[in-house]
């Protein structure tokens, strides 16, 4: 059985490709912790952006909001004219508008990155579907080859038989007995 070869067509083989006819060649996995290698290259900034993200989008960020807004209202409430964000609570708006000015940013990088991490695992995915591909359809090449091996045997034994037959059968004849 012959190594498997890229295909002859015009079309060039692409990176993917060839690292998958490489680990073919050379007899060794392809599947690898794709989300490891991107966390290991990950910048400061978007570690960053990941926690921020990640806390913002919790039951605990949405709590702490929740709490620290009902304690600013209650407390400008409770304090009348004296209250440092009278009703409509126009610095209350400010931190909020802010919050949210700098926080959609951050979920956006974050989002981003996890549309690259996505990409990664679909062309990680297509490399290791089509390695095992291949080897499946190596593997049936091999059965096919047993097979055909196995049936010349069959084939050469059923001869070998029929002409043990036949040299019984003229023996037989010879000396005078009934052929059965």
């Amino acid at each position: 059985m012959q190594p498997l070869e890229p295909p002859s067509d015009s079309r060039e083989l692409d990176a993917q490709e060839l690292r998958v006819v490489e680990a073919l060649r050379a007899g060794t996995a392809i599947s690898r912790d794709v989300q490891q290698a991107l966390d290991d290259q990950r910048t400061f900034g978007e570690r960053i952006a990941d926690r921020i993200a990640s806390f913002g989008g919790s039951w605990t960020f949405i709590l702490i909001c929740l709490g620290v807004l009902a304690v600013w209202i209650i407390c400008n409430v409770s304090l009348g004219r004296g209250a440092f964000d009278p009703f409509p609570f126009i610095l209350l708006n400010l931190a909020l508008s802010m919050l949210a000015a700098l926080q959609a940013p951050v979920i956006l990088m974050s989002q981003n990155r996890q549309a690259a991490r996505d990409r990664a695992d679909a062309a990680h995915d297509y490399e290791v579907n089509l390695k095992a591909e291949l080897e499946i359809r190596y593997l049936h090449e091999k059965l096919d080859l047993l097979r055909e091996r196995q049936w010349s045997e069959l084939v050469q034994m059923q001869q070998q038989q029929i002409q043990l037959l036949e040299r019984l059968l003229s023996e037989a004849r010879r000396d005078g007995q009934p052929a059965p």
